[in-house]
């Protein structure tokens, strides 16, 4: 791993900024390598998450590996995948649902790490904060706007996808498409970001 990864890492583990509004407490969750081909900016740990110290260790992780068409073991391999989300620290809960990423977050680190994942060769931009942050004013009105226009999107390098969480199951049946359209594109683009072979999936 290049020696400005690693320094910027241990930087961004004990980053304090958020302390005082973050109710669990702060451990910032993130993997990333200089080597890294794929590049999943995802929204913020959830609770599960912040107890393990694990990217995406929770049920909407086995479906996110299920898209991609990946196991764990090539997840987990920060030389493959970085998995830096919009807020790095479990933001907390209110009414059942897991709060928005801070907003100090991302401007404080993503414009100092990004830029070190030269490697990248496909983006994915999971969830409507992800979304925003990356595609700025080409960003759709909706979710599924954003989501519909993956072709566009793509073009650009980046991927637009739902949130894998069980919750959004309603969305992914109202919306057929997704799944016979984008997903066979998806696997077939991470399988080529990853220099994967055939039969590597879950």
């Amino acid at each position: 791993m290049s020696p400005s990864v690693t320094g910027l890492l241990a930087e961004i583990r004990a980053c304090r900024l958020c302390a005082a509004h973050l109710p669990h407490g702060v451990r910032p969750v993130l993997q990333a390598s200089a080597s890294s081909r794929l590049l999943i900016v995802s929204q913020a740990p959830g609770r599960k998450v912040h107890a393990s110290g694990v990217p995406f260790d929770d049920v909407s992780g086995d479906r996110l590996r299920d898209w991609l068409g990946v196991d764990k073991a090539t997840f987990y391999d920060a030389r493959r995948v970085a998995i830096v989300p919009m807020g790095f620290c479990f933001p907390g809960s209110a009414r059942g649902a897991d709060l928005p990423p801070r907003r100090e977050c991302a401007p404080a680190w993503h414009p100092r790490l990004l830029p070190l994942l030269k490697k990248v060769e496909l983006t994915l931009a999971i969830g409507r904060y992800a979304q925003v942050g990356l595609l700025g004013e080409a960003t759709g009105a909706s979710l599924t706007e954003t989501v519909r226009d993956w072709r566009a999107h793509l073009a650009r390098g980046v991927l637009p996808l739902p949130h894998p969480s069980p919750r959004n199951q309603l969305w992914t049946k109202r919306n057929p498409w997704f799944a016979d359209e984008l997903l066979p594109v998806l696997r077939d683009r991470v399988a080529r970001a990853l220099h994967l072979p055939a039969g590597t999936g879950p």
